[in-house]
């Protein structure tokens, strides 16, 4: 009996010993097990929680007052600044020619705001070859997993009808292309498929290369299409449709914009409890418009994904482990390859080449005048470090908000696991935030930022370079860092610039969107 026991004994340990291998195999040998891999960086951050960076300015900001006259300035809407929307194409160019010259396929690929833009830009395309355009292919994007196609995002039938009198619009390939997929472009070379689009090709470039292919075969698929038609050097009718697509054509279908409107409608008007908990809210939201607008709040976008720290090389004051982690991302994801890897941490930050962590962008509100009742909605994908990083962003803005504390569980069903419904959700309530900020450039804050200054909405930009250099200042006050900052952002606050030469038409809509009023 006691034989047998010892045996059961033994059996269970070694069991258990081979369970524990088991697990700490993918730790040992990261390599072997790719799918583990892509979550590693998260496990290995979370073992180190990092510090704040900038304590002793941590510790005034936490103490802040500010004055009744700097909250009114910083809440004060802009001015006029002497230029208003203009995207309506001349009467003499949206009469539509009674042949086309055959059928455009685009397939786009990058997050929700790169293909927003692809989109404008395959309307303007569709435009210059005189062509039918088929509703554009959202590529699924390989971070995020995400196989929203256009009509998941966007009103397919707004987008048809506002854009009638510009270009033909067809939302499926014709039963004769039946074969023109992606599936079928993916398998071979194909004479029908255009892949040499060069970045910013001209409208010339098109003419030559792809109008031939639709005069041919009926039907051309260019893929790669993201970034693939130049801003400069284009007819003025073509520009403008570009704004009326971006501007007017392009709206969330609905249950985006009842959902971004219940969000916005409880970050104006805090709801009790019990409304939140509705699952009937979005229509008692809809029964109470006139209720709205008595309360402001800040829309902050915090880009600090796990991308966007491991593609930066700059450090986060995470430790080793953190280090470790960003490593193995990069290999995994870019085979070790990342920006800026020549120069130090110190030189990145300098440059402003680093993006803002959550604690240094509330130091930046928290420097231009937000006080602690400040509501601030979080429109951001997963923060890298969680809420552990997060956490003395919310020390400086108790009042923060996001998705997932302001939405029921019945709202947050339809848009789950969906990361292009997810940011759509966040471009809606940006677009009608008091203010907002980005923490670091991108595709999103170009996008916000070039749709508000169209509408002559507040964004902050935050100026990088001056930021950067102030955080490797650790001798500095409170009062010296607060006066710095808000001197180094008066120019950054809503000031309407001009497009340069090679800018985007989407981040810089003025003069090509604007007309001089």
């Amino acid at each position: 009996m006691r034989q047998g026991f010892h045996s059961h004994s033994h059996s269970h340990r070694g069991g258990a010993m081979a369970g524990a291998l088991i697990l700490l195999l993918p730790l040992l040998f990261p390599c072997l097990f790719t799918p583990f891999s892509h979550a590693l960086p998260s496990v290995l951050s979370e073992w180190n929680t990092p510090k704040p960076r900038h304590s002793r300015l941590l510790k005034s900001a936490l103490q802040r007052q500010t004055s009744d006259e700097q909250q009114a300035e910083l809440w004060m809407p802009l001015a006029q600044r002497g230029w208003k929307p203009c995207v309506r194409s001349d009467s003499s160019s949206t009469v539509l020619p009674e042949k086309s010259q055959g059928y455009i396929q685009v397939f786009l690929d990058g997050g929700l705001n790169q293909q927003r833009m692809g989109i404008c830009d395959a309307v303007a395309l569709a435009k210059i070859l005189n062509a039918t355009l088929i509703i554009p292919h959202l590529e699924v994007n390989p971070v995020w997993q995400d196989s929203s196609t256009f009509m998941d995002i966007f009103d397919v039938d707004h987008f048809i009808n506002v854009l009638k009198d510009d270009i033909s619009i067809i939302k499926e390939v014709p039963d004769e292309y039946f074969w023109s997929t992606r599936e079928y472009y993916a398998t071979a070379i194909r004479a029908t498929r255009v892949k040499t689009a060069p970045v910013h090709a001209s409208a010339n470039w098109y003419l030559d290369n792809v109008l031939p292919l639709l005069q041919s075969y009926g039907i051309a698929a260019i893929a790669p299409f993201s970034h693939r038609l130049a801003f400069d050097n284009m007819p003025e009718d073509i520009q403008r449709l570009r704004c009326k697509v971006n501007f007017q054509a392009l709206v969330f279908v609905p249950h985006i914009r009842a959902v971004g409107d219940a969000l916005v409608s409880r970050l104006r008007n805090p709801p009790t409890r019990s409304e939140v908990d509705s699952s009937k809210y979005i229509k008692a939201v809809a029964d109470s418009k006139d209720k709205r607008g008595t309360g402001k709040f800040v829309v902050l976008h915090l880009r600090f994904d796990k991308d966007m720290a491991a593609h930066s090389a700059c450090d986060f004051g995470g430790g080793k482990a953190e280090k470790l982690a960003l490593a193995k991302y990069r290999q995994v994801i870019w085979q070790g390859r990342v920006l800026n890897s020549q120069f130090t941490d110190e030189e990145l930050r300098s440059q402003g080449r680093c993006p803002l962590t959550p604690e240094e962008i509330g130091l930046l509100l928290a420097a231009l005048g937000f006080d602690n009742s400040t509501r601030l909605y979080l429109a951001s994908h997963k923060v890298y470090g969680g809420e552990a990083r997060i956490s003395t962003l919310r020390n400086l803005f108790p009042l923060m908000e996001d998705k997932k504390s302001l939405a029921s569980s019945e709202e947050r069903a339809q848009i789950k696991g969906k990361a292009s419904l997810l940011a759509a959700v966040d471009y809606y309530v940006s677009m009608h935030s008091d203010i907002f900020i980005s923490a670091s450039p991108g595709n999103m804050h170009n996008a916000v930022v070039g749709h508000r200054t169209y509408e002559n909405k507040k964004t902050i930009r935050p100026n990088m370079a001056l930021l950067g250099q102030l955080f490797l200042n650790k001798s500095l006050t409170w009062p010296e860092f607060r006066e710095a900052i808000v001197e180094g952002h008066k120019s950054r606050q809503g000031l309407l610039k001009l497009r340069k030469p090679e800018q985007s038409i989407y981040t810089y809509p003025a003069p090509d969107c604007m007309c001089n009023a």
